[in-house]
């Protein structure tokens, strides 16, 4: 059964303060809307997903602004608009099939946030997400089975930049940190028709959010915006 936890008060933490997260959420949603960054299905999703859960305690009382933070270890959780983003390009099919690959697991936002618009738009499909850093993985997938999207996401520690062969191939793929270039092994895993979302460009300078397609083994590349992500660790991304 699935379990849906809604947060609408928060004490801030030290503070005694209440935060209304409920008006919060809904001003931020507004703001999105407007701006275009979310669609209907996005909207919903995000409406259903606590933020507030995905963040430390010491940053609760910012997870409705739209801007990215600190999730702790070198890593973040990006802006609001960014997942709007990203997920509004998913375009999923009610009674289709749609096998996901996250790259960068991070606080595990994304990927629940995949996994309730599967549910809402009535399509089938699973999240496999892959996080470098063991104790981020080990955070997500708590939140993720406390919200009750365990039967949808797999959280599988590793290096991102050579994907998840054992599941490919995918219908879309989610890059959540800047690579130096597009990794070999995420084009190879890419299905036909698919789609990936992934940033490229320096470690910590200028970085383009690129959309790449695949139609009849043909790969094309297409430049959404400019966006600023951490950078992407690994055999085929940068090291550190």
């Amino acid at each position: 059964m699935f379990k849906l936890f809604h947060r609408i008060r928060h004490h801030a933490r030290g503070t005694g303060t209440m935060i209304d997260f409920k008006e919060q959420k809904m001003q931020l949603l507004d703001r999105l809307e407007r701006s275009g960054y979310i669609n209907k299905i996005v909207r919903e999703a995000m409406e259903r997903l606590p933020r507030e859960d995905f963040v430390p305690d010491d940053v609760k009382v910012s997870a409705y602004e739209d801007r990215p933070l600190s999730i702790g270890l070198g890593q973040t959780i990006s802006a609001p608009h960014m997942y709007g983003m990203y997920s509004t390009s998913l375009e999923f099919q009610q009674g289709k099939t749609t096998k996901i690959l996250e790259i960068g697991t991070g606080s595990g936002y994304q990927a629940a946030l995949c996994a309730e618009m599967l549910r809402l738009s009535g399509a089938k499909g699973h999240v496999y997400t892959i996080e470098r850093i063991a104790e981020l993985a080990k955070r997500a997938k708590d939140v993720i089975k406390k919200l009750g999207y365990e039967d949808l996401v797999t959280i599988i520690t590793g290096d991102g930049t050579l994907g998840y062969a054992e599941e490919a191939p995918y219908d879309r793929i989610l890059v959540t940190a800047a690579a130096p270039r597009i990794p070999e092994a995420l084009l190879g895993q890419l299905g036909e028709g698919g789609l990936m979302l992934i940033p490229v460009g320096e470690m910590h300078g200028c970085q383009t959010l690129y959309k790449i397609t695949k139609t009849e083994g043909t790969i094309k590349q297409t430049e959404i915006s400019g966006v600023a992500f951490v950078p992407l660790v690994g055999k085929d991304g940068f090291s550190v």
